[in-house]
């Protein structure tokens, strides 16, 4: 049975001879994936993404891998392939260029036009090379060959990393649709090629490990669509992620054989697409795609808004639209689709919008009502064909929650892969690989970065906790000055709250002890205002969590003349 190492400590300086990996993001959660190569003294990253916050985090943007491993060690850094262009893969780049601008960046067209223009929003300037399938490169130590792999997003690559030390394949994200929009499948052979050559570890996309038997086509969508539309009988509004071009492209088909146009909603949305229609992933039949100022020269039956917010995103269009805070007013008839799969984490902030927009009246349809979306990644029978074709040595699943990961190990395991070769590890863990055969070194400590604003890694765990006491238990306020020499009260106390239910009056009971606390403590010599802070802390805080049960943050304020 495949086993979780806990209790392990830092590792020691990798030797020579080890290819040192160490995944700053992607394991044990989906999104933030970010793997660092150490040989020879130089570094190789795949991918650099972000992890959207779930409802516990409130206020922060997004979440970044921590990237303390690298601190002092940029200028090691030869370069960093970024395997396919979505969020939970190129997001973080902006935000590790800052630390050093020049750093190469190799992927596909597509990919690097998605991240060139994100980074100019940032004001950054990338060094850029275009790789494509079976196209080789060498960045220092590292020899690498890109093999097409099918996802939800064009142009999509794995990697192979060959060094002294072992072969690595990284997948990315991938799936085997055998009859992709695109007509760009999965590479079976190279992947059947590369393991004849010899696989000695083996990273892939875990996602979907627990769903039996394979993916459905993406193309089994697009008459779905066709038949929700000649349904609609008013706008319809689409909401999917502003990467998944391959969904766009069905829902203007769809539109284009219903008559409608199509406008696109939200920033990434509108910039992602052009880039796609500029760059030819995107082909919008003549007429079909309409600015979104010309919208109400139409009728509403033969308008389709193709927006962002699939995920229940409050800033995103959708959720705006849901919130009643958005120029679009959603209303009867309206259809709404939301042509995407739940993230984990993200189903209570969907089903918020979900809920709001049925309650202006719109007809919402969903995966769970209707099969409107396909997942990217490669279900349970997938990756065991892609086990049988590569036959690794060695292997450790990426990119999943915990329950992901231990499911494709065990995968692997199935189709012979030895139970001490396969490698469940967490963010932070360093796996050395020596003579093809990898072992866990050790961990490093890693911890959440929180993009709040424009601050970053300024919001902390302890911050979130009291955003959270905040927004579920109050605020109690309680001012006191005193007369430290003469030991006296000289005003106060007064008690403010907010967001706690209770009237004012119910707190005058308590006042008169928290001057008598204070009293006690000015006659024993305490002269120190923290001190005195703390008593009213104390005395108060027991207070509440006895007569009102709760537990509301405290700040009180003391002023010692």
């Amino acid at each position: 049975m495949l086993t979780y190492q806990t209790e392990i400590a830092e590792p020691k300086k990798a030797s020579r001879d080890a290819l040192r990996i160490v995944a700053l993001g992607g394991l044990g959660e989906v999104g933030r994936n970010m793997t660092v190569f150490e040989y020879h003294d130089k570094i190789l990253i795949v991918d650099c993404g972000v992890l959207f916050p779930e409802e516990e985090q409130p206020g922060v943007d997004l979440i970044l891998p921590d990237l303390t491993y690298l601190e002092g060690r940029y200028d090691k850094i030869v370069g960093m392939v970024l395997t396919h262009g979505h969020e939970d893969h190129i997001g973080a780049v902006p935000y590790l260029l800052r630390k050093r601008a020049d750093i190469p960046l190799l992927g596909s067209t597509l990919t690097l036009a998605l991240i060139e223009a994100k980074l100019k929003e940032h004001r950054i300037k990338p060094t850029t090379r275009v790789v494509k399938e079976n196209d080789k490169d060498q960045l220092g130590p590292f020899d690498l060959e890109f093999i097409a792999v099918n996802h939800s997003i064009p142009d999509a690559l794995a990697v192979m990393i060959r060094t002294g030390a072992g072969n690595v394949l990284h997948t990315g994200d991938y799936k085997m649709d055998q009859l992709p929009l695109d007509g760009r499948i999965t590479d079976l052979r190279a992947f059947a090629r590369l393991g004849e050559e010899g696989v000695d570890l083996f990273l892939t996309d875990s996602t979907n490990a627990e769903v039996p038997g394979f993916t459905p086509f993406e193309k089994d969508i697009g008459p779905v669509l066709v038949n929700l539309f000649a349904q609609a009988p008013r706008r319809i509004i689409v909401a999917s992620f502003a990467s998944h071009m391959h969904r766009v492209q069905q829902v203007l088909d769809a539109a284009s054989a219903h008559g409608r146009k199509v406008a696109f909603v939200g920033r990434s949305m509108v910039r992602n697409m052009k880039i796609a229609q500029d760059l030819g992933y995107l082909t919008a039949p003549p007429g079909t795609v309409i600015d979104m100022k010309r919208v109400g020269d139409y009728p509403d039956d033969q308008i389709v808004l193709m927006s962002t917010g699939s995920q229940g995103e409050p800033m995103a269009a959708l959720g705006r639209m849901a919130n009643r805070n958005h120029p679009i007013d959603v209303g009867e008839d309206d259809m709404v689709i939301l042509a995407s799969s739940l993230v984990p984490g993200n189903e209570n902030a969907v089903f918020r919008v979900i809920n709001g927009l049925m309650k202006l009246g719109a007809k919402v349809v969903h995966k769970g009502s209707a099969n409107i979306h396909v997942s990217g990644h490669a279900s349970a029978a997938e990756l065991l064909y892609t086990y049988n074709i590569v036959q690794p040595k060695g292997v450790m699943p990426v990119h999943g929650e915990w329950r992901h990961l231990l499911a494709n190990g065990e995968l692997a395991a199935q189709t012979g892969v030895p139970e001490d070769r396969i490698i469940l590890a967490e963010n932070g863990y360093a796996v050395d690989l020596v003579d093809g055969v990898p072992t866990v070194a050790g961990a490093y400590p890693t911890q959440d970065l929180f993009v709040d604003g424009s601050s970053v890694g300024a919001i902390t765990e302890a911050d979130l906790k009291d955003r959270l006491t905040l927004a579920g238990e109050g605020f109690v306020s309680v001012f006191m000055a005193v007369d430290a020499s003469r030991r006296e009260v000289i005003a106060g106390p007064e008690i403010h709250t907010r967001g706690v239910a209770e009237e004012a009056k119910v707190f005058a009971s308590i006042a008169p002890k928290l001057e008598a606390a204070v009293l006690d403590a000015l006659r024993n010599g305490t002269k120190d205002r923290h001190q005195l802070q703390q008593i009213i802390r104390r005395t108060i805080g027991r207070w509440i969590s006895s007569k009102l049960r709760r537990k509301p943050m405290i700040v009180p304020m003391v002023v010692v003349l």
